[in-house]
């Protein structure tokens, strides 16, 4: 658990920031690199309910150094590319999201209805559980699970 305050290195062009640490709630926390991290955070307390933890103001091209969010219960982290920093825009693959939901219809609605697009759509599936896929506008895709009984 984190407490107290961390200095971060400020992005060229951007004055230096303290920003408050925010309590780290899961042990392996996903940390995205999206082209627009403003806009992601506003669109994920849309689709799937996200309070924000911590963020740092853009700098002066508009950019988000980071940004820390709650999303059911864990922490995920996200800031815009960095080229000058070995962080280049990348497309996301290989990987995907998942969220552990206890009302898979009721998170899958308010995704869809905040723009994320189906990639699969709900159904029963072989190990107990019912589970979808939905890829946002940052190209992330998200799978929710919801165990059956």
């Amino acid at each position: 658990m984190t407490t107290g305050t961390e200095v971060q290195t400020a992005p060229e062009g951007a004055e230096a920031q303290t920003c408050p640490a925010a309590e780290v709630k899961s042990g392996v926390v996903p940390y995205l690199m999206v082209e627009g991290a403003l806009k992601a955070v506003e669109f994920y307390a849309r689709a799937f309910g996200t309070e924000t933890a911590a963020i740092i103001p853009p700098d002066a091209q508009g950019r988000t150094m980071h940004a820390h969010l709650y999303i059911n219960g864990g922490s995920i982290m996200l800031s815009d590319f960095f080229p000058e920093h070995g962080c280049s825009q990348a497309s996301a693959q290989g990987f995907n999201l998942m969220v552990q939901v206890d009302d898979i219809d009721a998170w899958w609605k308010r995704a869809t209805d905040a723009g994320a697009e189906v990639v699969m759509p709900v159904a029963e599936m072989f190990w107990g559980a019912r589970y979808g896929q939905l890829r946002d506008p940052f190209g992330i895709v998200w799978a929710l699970n919801q165990p059956l009984g």
